[in-house]
């Protein structure tokens, strides 16, 4: 094909409300360095983690969940560390943790042959670190994503795949997925009893398969109005996110709980914990700041886990459960690239239930 000299990308001017969002259609394409590739983006999918970013989230001057500033941004931001590496983003920014698409051109030292592969990209990238443990970048924050027509991502993280799925349910999987097994994968999750919260958004439903393909029993916490659609997904038992979780489940009845929420629920999580238990963690959208007894910690034994960073094995394995038709995303709906303020105002709504994908 021949590769315009320009493109319609999004650039994110700056932390703050959706108006940081900048729709553009003569973002010059970019150029495929050193170990690199050009993709012609075909989807790229809406993450809680790019409002995260946008908004300064991430910054410690933030104690507040993502939906009190996921339109219109945080007044108390720091700049200097409202990244989820706690480095400063350089702006303009183009966001994107999901990709999927077409290799268009390829950078020196990559393999011509590889024009013409359908990919996704992995969200959390280690090739610039060196693969170091627990040293990791996100493709769309410390980089430029996949809200454009065209995407420079290193060869090493971008995966060549055969499936079935369509380029939009593969823009889906990367991040909310590769988050979801992450998390299984760290947990050593197995033939257990799992609770997983937020069970209704990208990564919570992605959460559902990747626990039971494990062998797990899944009692997932939702709103009641979406129920049966988590119990669709997989769900042995669900439960509504408003009930005393435990008077429904009762105390030490869990060996996993999967957490995507926190909040103020979340000293009860660890009550439901049995002995030796496991917490996992990746994300707290109804709040980051949590009270907890240490006593509970340490007299049951628990184990808690903070996942951001994944082994090489992680996105391998997702993209062999991907090509073995063991998992498929849950996709609530799609917008043009143009109409992404829109998408992220129905993010926000949590009126979906799994996730939401923008067309170039």
């Amino acid at each position: 094909m021949t590769i315009p000299d320009k493109m319609s990308a999004v650039l994110l001017t700056g932390h703050g409300g959706i108006e940081k969002l900048e729709y553009r259609t003569d973002v010059p394409v970019p150029q495929p360095g050193h170990g690199e590739v050009l993709i012609q983006v075909t989807a790229a999918g809406v993450n809680n983690t790019d409002i995260n970013t946008r908004i300064g989230w991430y910054s410690k001057a933030v104690n507040e969940d993502t939906n009190a500033g996921g339109a219109g941004g945080f007044a108390s931001v720091d700049n200097d560390d409202a990244s989820w590496s706690g480095i400063p983003l350089s702006f303009p920014r183009i966001q994107g943790a999901d990709a999927c698409g077409y290799i268009v051109a390829t950078g020196e030292g990559v393999d011509r042959a590889r024009i013409g592969e359908r990919v996704i990209v992995q969200s959390i990238m280690l090739s610039p670190h060196d693969s170091r443990p627990f040293e990791c970048s996100t493709f769309g924050s410390e980089c430029d994503g996949g809200f454009a027509q065209f995407a420079v991502a290193p060869a090493k993280e971008t995966h060549a795949i055969k499936s079935d799925l369509s380029d939009v349910e593969l823009a889906a999987m990367p991040c909310a997925f590769s988050t979801a097994e992450g998390m299984m994968h760290r947990a050593g999750v197995g033939a257990e009893r799992v609770m997983i919260t937020g069970a209704s958004g990208g990564v919570g439903s992605a959460a559902i398969q990747l626990a039971k393909r494990r062998g797990a029993t899944v009692v997932a916490v939702c709103s009641a109005a979406k129920a049966a659609d988590v119990k669709a997904i997989g769900a042995d038992e669900v439960v509504d996110r408003n009930a005393d979780l435990l008077k429904e489940l009762g105390e030490s009845s869990m060996d996993v709980v999967v957490d995507l929420v926190a909040g103020e629920q979340w000293p009860t999580f660890l009550d439901l914990l049995r002995r030796g238990g496991k917490y996992v963690t990746a994300g707290a959208i109804a709040g980051p700041i949590a009270q907890i007894d240490v006593r509970t910690l340490y007299l049951k034994d628990l184990t808690l886990y903070g996942c951001t960073y994944q082994d090489e094995a992680v996105f391998k394995n997702l993209v062999s459960y991907i090509e073995a038709g063991e998992i498929r995303p849950v996709v609530a709906g799609t917008y043009p690239l143009a109409d992404i303020a829109i998408a992220q105002a129905d993010f926000l709504s949590k009126q979906h239930t799994g996730k939401l994908v923008l067309i170039p």
